[in-house]
């Protein structure tokens, strides 16, 4: 229901009703408001009225009000006023106002107007603190009304109303009249009234909104005198649509179900259902039945008709059952609906009636022979298997007219309980006595037992009956023998017309089946209790030849008694063939009595017999069944009888009752009750039964009575009788309904036989026909389908009779291919209505017309004619298919573990709806994984997997993907079509049709380092040693590779550990070494550049132990720690690693600087293992280490205790020479000594051969530099070599070092020198101040033959804006100046200038590795300017204190002995003429200046330099240069080994043959030339001797002025004319044969004695052709032959040093090209220019002669050779004329 002050949905927090707004709005009908009530004020500590009002005035009257001050201030107050302004208000003369703390002032304002209108004036006042103003104001009476500004209503439901009210008030004087008006929905009452002054009145605002809005409107009021003044109120109302809905736990198809399970029958039984209002409004509903076929009984009460449910509220509806039918299922259905709303719910209730199941423990009961006069008493027990009450009455007679009696006639007998019963037998008569004794049960069947015994007497010994003689008695029976004597059955036994079968009965010869069958237990009934012409009117209705006749009969079977004390007539009649003979029983001390008591009776012939009342006793009732046995006369004796001819006798009854009540008396009055005194028969043409219970309730006898005239369509046994005090009688009703029986037969129960005690009974025997109705009025319409799929429709069924009814759909042959029901079978009770589910599926494109019929039958009568209902199915069949939006859906990258959502869309373009189910195939491509872990369960989830798509419509599916591996995922969704072709509805058939792919790549957050500096204590390491220090080549494969499952464990960065040294979950370790440093140097910091490589943001952290470490309360600490854990805290605690950020999330694409610093702290290795954290990635340990020195000690720092070798080839004449570095640590110069020993064991070892040689075992090295040893690693086998070889610091420590090499096979493939290209090029990270970048930071040339040059073009820019700086370029090594030079050394940059720098690298003859690091000093030019200008001025004052002096008393003797020292050196100077200086401080080369560590001197150090600077200025230091590496690296190989493995890169160098000696390597190391005319030497002293001697010659022949004049000269001395005549095979013989300089090897010449010759050769060619260019117009062709100048031209390009010089001048030129281009001189992207000759002509034919003769005479234009420019060979293609 509605609470009082229920929550506004339009503004939430505001309550329905009047606006929360706490000021009402005032109207009135002048400009100005009305009068206000006056309310103090406080101004500057004054408190008073914030104006005077004047109100009911007339004019020319004086009206006079005090305005009280008062003062709550703390001191005194001064206050003066400025009187009004206007003529009608006037106060005392202005005067100062003195007013004390806590006092008042009283000051009289008059008010004297002189017309009719509103005055309005103020009242100034001042004081120190400010001035405020007191308004003046005469109103006149005006109509005014307040009322609210805004009215909410409740929302309200649809069709529905809420109210609500509000008050508005008559604010003025005077008395107004009012008159609401508004618009639907919203009414107003009272519309209209009057209101007195300061009046209010209440107004209810009701909402009757129709449909579902927000409505707004305008409540208008027009008040005044004549309604001149209007105000509004603004109306808010919301309506929503009501809905409801039944909530139950059984639910059935379109409806709920409230299943009342099994019921008693008579009980009640009530259950509960809820109605649940989901909706915020206030709903009303209606319950009620829907209709139900007529004369049907109702079985189910429910109370609640209508009602109201509050928002959000359950309301418990309860429903009753009581059933009356037994073994019957009551249906019903409730509709609840509301108004407004748009939708009902239905409700099914059902329920089962169940009655009594009662048996008797025997049907026979034996009571053998019994003497006359005596009686005998047997039990039998009545068994009630159910839960339910059953009522029982026997049908026998109470008193002594039956020898057969039951204690306990009638009763009841509880559910699953017995009851034992005795049984007495009391014969009258010395005869067999048989008597059926039927047991009436309430609703059921009555059951029957047979009692059987035989009385003897003296004189009479009748045959004794038994069980075998019952049966034999009923097979005979049903053969039709029975109404013959049994003396006749006998003699026919004897001639052989009957015989006996084998369970001894008789049987005809000419029939061996039986002519009549057995009724049934109520037909038995009866037929055994009814009169003839009723069992006649039974038999005619259910075929009189199907049953055996009665044998004899009674008319009439009941007798009333109602007038009193009477005689009445009863006849019997024989049936039989054979004589009979009546025994009436007598009853002793009985009020009836019949006469005679027994009589013997002819075949067929009837007897009547007197039967009467004679009551003893006035004014009482009385009843009773008089009993008759009837057998053959045959049977007095059983000696002329045989057994199986045995007859028993039968049992004739006759109800008799009556009262002694005399004319005109008053009967008792009977008090009874009657279960449903409406008897209902079933629907059905056929023989029905049906039974209610009549009960005394009273203390006195009753007797009733039913006249079967009255209804003669039903019969009633029993007609009449009596009912002791306490008892019951049961009633059994028999009819046969009929169509033509009206609706409902009134029978009359008439009690105690007077008409004023009647109870009517209505029976309702009425048969109908069956009936069924479907939904839609027979016609079943299925929607557009697509060919191959399946479309579902539902249709109720519903029966309209009272018969449960059975029923069947046939389909026609061809409908059975595209149409199905389910079920096609079924029952429907009374009442039910079943969904029917129709399938439709076409196999072809058409429109199809179908009629499916409904065959129904009642289920009691299977075999009647049944009924049938044809309906028409309509059905549209069309090709249907579905296509996706997107054809490739590509998500992208995807985080492996996390989901991600996407929706694929499906279009359905077809005409026709398509039924689909989809399907996922799923294609996992893993890089490096094997094809087991492709096999993976399916990762995409979709929703909608089954589903049908209306036709012209799209389906968003939504779809979920969670990735499990780093790999390529690829699904291809696909769907089909439901098929009715397979097994359907909804089973899949036909090929699956691909819909999309749906592509993913599974991924974890990536990480890389993409660059790395160093800037303090580790500035002079390379970027090479840099990245090997930090294992950086191993940090990015690790972070490139997937995570293991124990690095998920935490997949973000979490305190996990309750140790300071925390568990780790991730095998991966790395070193990130700091290098060492002296105590108290510069931090150690290292800057590396890392990048997110991968498509999404990655979140990465580094862990320090106490990052990962629950902090704990202190008195959970535990005090004793390990020695690492000390260790961890210390480093911890003092902050000597460091990193910066630690923790940061970058985007995909972003890259970040992380800074790492190693404090030197503390003396020793100092080692704090950090996690390295990815949040859903990878997990990585970083062993951070770090070594800090003393500053006093020689340390050489390593690294790592191992190198590796590069492979060597086995069996090759020129290994390669290698490097190992030795880094200088500490703060002083130290020298090394490699230890050799272990060489020469190895070599020992290896047959002499030495594997591994160091070529230069000892050396210095400076403070932070690095030694480069070098070493030759020959490997003789195909194996790893190992040898510990100990390096010893001179005054340090001594380490050993494992070296390796390996030595590979031939056949194997070379390893390819890289160059550790890993290592980026470029710089990525700007040091802070850095102003000078290179274009490249790594150099690597690869793989380069021996005897080549190698050049690159860097670029040096200066990215300051402002400053100049000077750069200079040093070489760390000698080695390295000689291989390695860079042009130009050194030079200034302006701002943003750049210079172009030439790199070349020119290798050796000896293979070789080169790993070189040039650094370039940076400086600024203002701070070099700034240095030289400091250092000329400290020069100047140390020059000025040389001859300026301070003599002091405290330091006398000092500058005595100061003076002394002067003298003697002026003395000097004067004898030898020179001055005397101080020695110089010992020359510190550059190298040392720039690389050595910045060390802070000790505090003693610094106080002596305080002291000192007093007396001495310090020397300026030069600026400290900032330093840019270029790291170079190549590898170089003899040239046969290089031809071999690196084919396609031989043609791209070029060899200097001059510079390639032949090689022969002495066991020392050393190399010797072996010139090509000689054998090589052996190793040993002569090959020394021999090499030394001829160097020593020929530098000294080369050095000797004279040899040189003598080479000039000679080449100035013209050809002798016999050299003419010489054949032209030996010109070049004498000099060099080209064909030998080509066969031979360039490396058999002496390098000393070719560059002689060539240059001789060279010198004087040049020459004799300069010559020759003179006298070109001297001589002629002829003098000198072509062809001989063609062959000296040949041999001059073949020499090398020609070959060499060529290379010089292009690249020379190439490189001076690059410079021009580069200083914008040259445009390398211009396009050529053609020039066009002109034509050729003969005035021009002797010009063109001489040129092509002076070309002839020049042999380096004759052929173009691979050096020449293009353009000078397209200059000599000139036309020959």
């Amino acid at each position: 229901m509605l609470t009082d002050r229920p929550v506004n949905p339009l503004n939430s927090g505001i309550p329905f009703g009047v606006t929360h707004n706490s000021h009402r709005k005032q109207v009135s009908s002048l400009r100005s408001g009305g009068p206000k009530r006056r309310t103090q004020s406080c101004f500057f500590g004054v408190e008073t009225w914030a104006e005077l009002v004047w109100e009911g005035w007339e004019p020319g009257l004086e009206y006079t009000k005090p305005l009280f001050l008062k003062s709550i201030h703390e001191k005194l107050l001064k206050l003066s006023f400025r009187p009004p302004v206007s003529k009608f208000f006037s106060t005392p003369f202005p005067q100062t106002i003195l007013l004390s703390p806590g006092t008042s002032f009283s000051l009289p304002v008059t008010f004297q107007p002189l017309e009719k209108f509103e005055h309005v004036d103020t009242i100034e006042f001042q004081s120190k603190e400010g001035t405020f103003q007191v308004s003046l104001r005469a109103v006149i009476p005006h109509h005014a009304l307040e009322v609210p500004d805004i009215v909410m209503l409740p929302p309200c439901a649809v069709q529905h109303r809420s109210q609500t009210s509000f008050l508005f008030r008559n604010s003025s004087k005077l008395q107004t009249g009012f008159r609401w008006s508004v618009d639907p929905p919203f009414q107003l009452s009272p519309e209209t009234g009057q209101l007195k002054a300061e009046e209010e009145c209440k107004i209810t605002v009701e909402f009757k909104p129709l449909e579902a809005l927000v409505y707004t409107a305008e409540a208008c009021c027009a008040f005044g005198d004549d309604g001149e003044s209007i105000c509004t109120v603004l109306l808010r109302g919301l309506s929503k649509y009501p809905h409801i809905q039944i909530i139950c736990t059984q639910q059935e198809e379109g409806c709920k179900l409230l299943d009342f399970g099994s019921v008693a029958v008579g009980d009640s039984f009530e259950k509960h259902f809820e109605i649940y209002n989901p909706s915020t409004v206030t709903t009303t509903f209606i319950l009620s039945w829907l209709r139900r076929p007529a004369l049907m009984e109702s079985v189910f009460r429910c109370e609640v008709r209508e009602g109201q449910i509050a928002p959000d509220s359950v309301l418990k509806v309860p429903v009753c059952f009581s059933p009356f039918t037994v073994d019957s299922i009551s249906m019903d259905y409730l509709c609840l609906t509301c108004p407004g709303a748009v939708s009902k719910d239905m409700l099914k209730v059902s329920g089962s009636c169940i009655g009594p199941v009662v048996s008797l423990s025997t049907t026979l009961l034996e009571f053998g022979c019994v003497e006359e006069g005596t009686e005998v008493t047997q039990r039998v027990q009545i068994i009630n298997s159910s839960e339910v009450l059953a009522y029982y009455q026997f049908d026998v007679d109470s008193g002594s007219h039956s020898v057969f009696s039951v204690d306990k006639p009638c009763g009841t007998v509880p559910g699953s309980s017995k009851l034992t019963l005795l049984v007495k037998f009391r014969p009258h008569y010395p005869i067999a006595h048989h008597k059926i004794m039927t047991c009436l049960l309430l609703h059921r069947e009555p059951l029957f037992l047979d009692l059987i015994g035989s009385c003897h007497s003296e004189q009479m010994k009748p045959a004794i009956l038994n069980a075998r003689h019952l049966d034999v008695y009923r097979l005979n029976l049903l053969r039709g023998l029975t109404c013959y004597p049994p003396d006749v059955l006998s003699a026919m036994l004897e001639e052989h017309k009957l015989k006996l079968d084998d369970s001894g009965a008789l049987l005809m010869q000419e029939h061996s089946t039986t002519i009549f069958s057995l009724r049934g237990p109520q037909e038995e009934y009866f037929h055994t209790n009814s009169a003839p012409e009723a069992e006649t009117d039974l038999d005619n209705i259910l075929n009189p030849s199907r049953f055996p006749t009665p044998h004899v009969t009674v008319q009439p079977s009941v007798l009333l008694f109602n007038d009193g004390p009477a005689s009445k007539s009863v006849s019997i009649t024989n049936q039989t063939k054979g004589k009979i003979c009546l025994m009436w029983s007598p009853g002793a001390n009985s009020h009836f009595s019949i006469s005679p008591l027994s009589f013997d009776l002819s075949p067929l012939k009837s007897t009547a017999f007197r039967v009467t009342y004679s009551p003893n006793q006035e004014n009482s009732f009385h009843a009773a069944h008089l009993e008759c046995f009837a057998f053959y006369k045959i049977l007095r004796d059983h000696r002329h009888m045989e057994d199986q001819a045995l007859c028993p006798p039968w049992c004739l009854t006759v109800r008799v009752s009556g009262h002694s009540f005399q004319p005109g008396k008053e009967h008792f009055i009977p008090n009874f009750s009657l279960q449903h005194p409406q008897v209902v028969f079933p629907a059905l043409k056929r023989v029905s039964y049906r039974s209610i219970l009549l009960q005394n309730t009273g203390d006195l006898p009753l007797i009733f009575s039913l006249d079967p005239e009255e209804c003669p369509s039903a019969c009633v046994l029993p007609p009449s009788g009596l009912v002791p005090p306490g008892s019951h009688q049961i009633l059994t009703f028999r009819s046969t309904p009929s169509e033509d029986h009206p609706a409902s037969m009134p029978l009359t129960l008439q009690m105690n036989a007077s008409p004023k005690h009647t109870q009517v009974l209505n029976v309702v025997a009425v048969a109908e026909k069956l009936s069924i109705c479907v939904e839609g009025g027979g016609s079943l319409f299925f929607k557009p389908i697509a060919v191959g799929s399946c479309s579902e429709q539902t249709m109720w069924v519903k029966n309209l009779s009272r018969v449960p009814v059975e029923f069947q759909w046939r389909l026609g042959r061809s409908d059975r291919r595209v149409l199905t029901v389910l079920p096609d079978t079924d029952t429907l009770q009374p009442n039910e209505s079943k969904v029917q589910k129709w399938y439709f599926a076409p196999i072809e494109e058409m429109m199809y017309n179908m009629k499916p019929s409904l065959t129904f039958w009642p289920v009691q009568t299977p075999q009647c004619k049944k009924s049938r209902l044809t309906i028409k199915a309509v059905g549209l069949a069309s090709k249907g298919y579905l296509q996706a939006e997107q054809p490739i859906i590509d998500l992208g990258e995807v985080l492996v573990g996390s989901c991600k959502s996407f929706g694929v869309s499906l279009l359905n373009d077809s005409s026709c709806a398509v039924s689909y189910t989809l399907t996922a195939q799923q294609s996992v491509t893993v890089t490096g994984l094997p094809d087991v872990l492709t096999q993976d369960s399916l990762v995409l989830e979709m929703e909608n997997v089954n589903g049908t798509i209306p036709a012209h419509c799209r389906l968003l599916i939504h779809c979920t993907v969670k990735l499990a591996h780093r790999a390529h995922y690829c699904w291809t969704i696909s769907y089909h079509i439901l098929s009715a072709t397979v097994g359907w509805p909804g089973s899949v058939g036909g090929e699956p049709q691909s819909v999309c792919q749906v592509k993913a790549e599974g991924v974890y957050p990536t990480l890389e380092v993409m660059d790395v500096r160093s800037c303090g204590s580790v500035e002079g390491l390379s970027k090479l040693q840099l990245w090997h220090l930090f294992s950086l080549d191993a940090l990015n494969a690790h972070l490139r590779s997937d995570p293991s499952p124990a690095e998920l464990t935490f997949r973000v960065p979490t305190k996990h550990s309750l140790r300071h040294c925390p568990s780790i979950f991730t095998s991966t370790m790395l070193d990130f070494n700091f290098n060492a440093a002296p105590l108290d140097s510069n931090p150690s910091s290292i800057l590396l550049m890392f990048k997110n490589t991968g498509s999404i943001p990655v979140e990465w952290s580094f862990l320090f132990p106490e990052d990962q470490q629950i902090e704990l309360e202190y008195w959970a600490e535990n005090g004793d720690f390990s020695p690492s854990e000390l260790q961890l805290m210390k480093i911890q605690d003092h902050r000597l690693f460091s990193v910066s950020p630690r923790s940061g999330n970058l985007r995909p694409g972003q890259q970040r600087t992380v800074h790492f610093s190693y404090r030197h702290g503390f003396v020793g290795t100092n080692r704090l293992p950090v996690l390295l954290k990815l949040s859903h990635g990878r997990e990585i340990l970083l062993n951070f280490s770090g070594v800090t020195v003393e500053r006093d000690r020689r340390y050489i720092h390593l690294s790592s205790n191992r190198h590796i070798f590069a492979p060597v080839e086995i069996g090759g004449f020129s290994p390669p020479k290698q490097v190992y570095e030795l880094y200088n640590a500490g703060s002083l110069s130290l020298r090394y000594h490699i230890d050799t020993t272990p060489l020469k064991q190895l070599m020992e070892e290896n047959f002499s051969h030495p594997v591994l040689q160091c070529l230069n075992p000892d050396g210095k090295v400076e403070p932070g530099l690095t030694a480069l040893t070098e070493w030759i690693f020959s490997p003789l086998e195909a194996k790893t070599y190992s040898v510990d070889i100990p390096i010893h610091v001179v005054e340090g420590d001594s380490m050993f070092v494992t070296f390796e090499g390996r030595g590979i096979d031939e056949r194997e493939a070379i390893q390819v020198y890289d160059g550790c290209v890993t290592v980026p090029c470029t710089q990525r990270i700007p040091v802070p101040g850095q102003v000078v970048f290179l274009s490249e930071e790594r150099v690597c040339f690869g793989d380069i033959p021996v005897c080549s040059r190698s050049t690159r073009l860097l670029f040096l820019t200066n990215v300051s804006h402002t400053d100049h700086i000077v750069y200079k370029w040093n070489v760390t090594s000698t080695d390295c100046q000689q291989a390695v030079k860079i042009c130009p050394e050194s030079g200034c940059l302006a701002p943003g200038e750049n210079i172009l720098c030439i790199l070349t690298l020119q290798a050796s003859g000896n293979p070789n590795f080169y790993q070189q690091d040039l650094i370039c000093e940076i400086t600024l030019e203002e701070m070099l300017s700034q240095y030289q200008k400091d250092l000329q001025q400290w020069e100047g004052e140390t020059e000025r204190q040389k001859h300026e002096f301070t003599i002091t008393e405290k330091d006398l003797m000092q500058t005595n002995q100061m003076d002394k020292c002067a003298q003697e050196g002026a003395v000097f100077e004067q004898k030898t003429g020179t001055r005397k200086y101080k020695t110089l401080p010992p020359i510190r080369s550059s190298d040392k200046a720039v690389y050595s560590y910045y060390v802070r001197p000790s505090r003693a150090e610094r106080r002596a330099q305080q002291q000192t600077g007093q007396e001495k200025r310090r020397r300026p230091e030069p600026p400290r240069p900032a330093l840019l590496h270029l790291g170079v690296t190549a590898r170089s190989h003899p040239l046969m080994e290089y031809q071999t493995h690196f084919p396609t890169q031989f043609n791209t160098h070029y060899v200097y043959r001059s510079w390639q000696p032949k090689l022969s390597q002495t066991g020392t190391g050393e190399i010797s030339h072996c010139p090509g005319d000689l054998p090589p030497l052996t190793l040993g002293p002569e090959r020394d001797i021999i090499t030394h001697v001829l160097t020593d010659i020929l530098r000294s022949l080369l050095d000797e002025p004279q040899f040189q004049q003598c080479l000039i000269e000679g080449d100035t001395e013209q050809v002798p004319y016999f050299s003419q005549l010489r054949p032209a095979q030996t010109l070049p013989t004498q000099t060099i044969h080209p064909s030998a300089v080509g066969n031979k090897n360039p490396g058999e010449m002496s390098s000393v004695s070719t560059a002689v010759q060539a240059e001789l050769y060279t010198e004087s060619t040049s020459t004799s052709d300069t010559q020759k260019k003179s006298e070109c117009e001297q001589y002629s062709l002829q003098e000198l032959p072509r062809e001989l100048k063609m062959k000296v031209q040949e041999s001059i390009r073949r020499l090398p040093e020609f070959c060499d010089l060529v290379e010089d001048i292009l690249l020379n030129t190439l490189q001076n090209l690059m410079m021009e281009a580069f200083l914008g001189e040259l445009v390398l992207t211009a396009r050529p220019r053609i020039i066009a000759l002109p034509p050729s002509s003969s005035r021009l034919q002797q010009t063109v002669q001489c040129r092509t003769y002076e070309k002839q005479k020049r042999p380096r234009l004759t052929s173009p050779s691979q050096f020449m420019p293009s353009l000078a060979i397209l200059s000599n293609q000139e036309p020959q004329q």
